[in-house]
């Protein structure tokens, strides 16, 4: 399963809910999907630094907090924040355990370019 994040318009979470129903029929896994209005605000949630610890989680797999600063060389308090917003987004999910992990095989980003007139 993968997140696929776009730029679309408010209405467009129709459109992502008929695609989830159909792969579901079909009996393949939904993807998650997370819109953002324009690019700016995507890229205000999905910082650099929050899409490294998403790569990084998905390499160490399910861990504390404390254990994925670590492993990302970044201070602890900047880590749990940035965690709690992307829990937020349901980019990450936390275990029985409370720990924290990524549910996805990939992200995907999608930004479409403005059409020519």
């Amino acid at each position: 399963m993968k997140a696929i994040i776009e730029v679309a318009p408010r209405n467009s979470i129709f459109s992502a809910a008929v695609r989830q129903l159909e792969q579901s029929r079909r009996g393949q896994e939904a993807d998650f999907y997370l819109s953002f209005e324009t690019a700016r605000l995507l890229f205000s949630e999905l910082t650099p630094a929050r899409l490294e610890l998403l790569n990084v989680l998905r390499g160490t797999g399910a861990s504390t907090v404390y254990a994925l600063a670590k492993a990302a060389e970044r201070n602890y308090s900047n880590v749990h924040s940035d965690v709690a917003r992307l829990v937020e987004l349901g980019l990450i999910e936390r275990d029985s355990d409370d720990k924290v992990f990524v549910p996805f095989d990939a992200v995907e980003i999608r930004l479409a370019l403005a059409q020519a007139a």
